[in-house]
């Protein structure tokens, strides 16, 4: 065993959390309380599950409006047929699973009712990534961007904490269409900055400024992100963040800008390396001919085993210690610079 794969495995404490411990998701209560309040503000919001309501927090807009919520049982590919045929009748169905069945057990039906029929439908998918780690692989949700990525008009938003999810989810309420929001555990510590922060659906956010590498996530690896950075300032390497709580429609503008600026960028994601985020800031830099040092931190052709989420994203290799230590590898050779381009002119 390598020595990096044994400090990998010398972090592995055991299945310390189960999804019965739902109750102390704190972050997730204030998606859940801002859920119910959209309700009491329009009574066309509807709430679908597929047997999982109090574990994924549609538990209490049930209690509220009890002959608003429908359970379809445990049968994800109805859950999104039905919500789309509530949808076709003028209702906003809010739909919540785990993302790993609200993707992979219902992908046609999200390609065809969804994104095809643009219905307006919510479309929530919690426990995302290894948020539910002691699930197994069969519960790690690690390719429902690759899959959704390639759905035209279907936006696809990643919070990073409670309060952002609940802006985004009201912002998702508010657009009209087919949106998929990418939830983790829920236990992030809630932003208070972005306690009543709107949520503007497109634009990446800088949460951290420098000028020697970008590093680039979205969901609860922000958090990782802006930890690892600010060891690497204190390390004399400027390290700015971007968080990509937009997946779809890709803020591309913005990973040109930092590829120009550092020339160095880093991405980190709690989803498969392809066709996730690593893929989608390499497909931008390529078609706008930016000569770049790119590296891309995630799930890399394995299944991870049964674990904890923290250990399993050290595992492999997405946390905050993998990510600084990513950021000084980078740092360590030349950065291209603009004569490098080979841009057409």
């Amino acid at each position: 065993m390598s020595e990096s794969s044994d400090k990998s495995q010398s972090k592995v404490r055991g299945f310390t959390w189960t999804v019965g411990d739902h109750a102390l998701l704190s972050s997730s209560d204030v998606w859940g309380e801002a859920l119910v309040e959209a309700g009491r503000a329009d009574p066309r919001i509807v709430t679908v599950t597929a047997d999982l309501a109090e574990t994924t927090r549609l538990q209490e807009f049930k209690r509220a409006f009890p002959e608003r919520a429908i359970n379809v049982g445990i049968a994800e590919q109805n859950l999104v047929a039905v919500a789309a045929g509530l949808a076709a009748m003028g209702l906003v169905p809010v739909v919540c699973t785990y993302a790993t069945f609200a993707v992979l057990r219902a992908a046609e039906f999200v390609r065809t009712d969804l994104g095809y029929g643009r219905r307006n439908v919510k479309l929530i998918g919690t426990l995302a990534g290894v948020a539910y780690g002691q699930g197994g692989p069969t519960h790690h949700a690690a390719e429902d961007l690759a899959l959704l990525r390639a759905v035209p008009e279907l936006v696809i938003l990643a919070p990073s904490d409670g309060f952002e999810m609940a802006a985004a989810l009201r912002a998702a309420i508010a657009h009209e269409g087919p949106v998929y929001l990418r939830w983790g555990r829920g236990t992030e510590t809630p932003d208070a900055s972005k306690r009543d922060a709107p949520f503007v659906i497109g634009p990446m956010q800088e949460r951290v400024g420098g000028s020697d590498v970008t590093v680039l996530a979205y969901g609860p690896t922000v958090q990782e992100a802006e930890r690892a950075a600010r060891r690497a300032q204190r390390a004399g390497v400027s390290t700015r963040v971007l968080a990509a709580p937009t997946l779809a429609p890709l803020d591309r503008d913005s990973i040109v800008c930092a590829a120009k600026e550092t020339r160095r960028l880093i991405t980190v994601e709690d989803h498969s390396i392809v066709g996730g985020l690593a893929s989608a800031v390499a497909e931008t830099v390529a078609r706008a001919g930016l000569a770049v040092r790119l590296a891309s931190l995630g799930h890399r052709e394995r299944y991870l085993p049964m674990g904890v989420p923290e250990d399993l994203m050290a595992i492999g290799g997405f946390d905050e210690d993998a990510i600084y230590e990513e950021i000084l590898r980078v740092c360590r050779v030349a950065a291209p610079t603009a004569d490098d381009d080979w841009e057409d002119r």
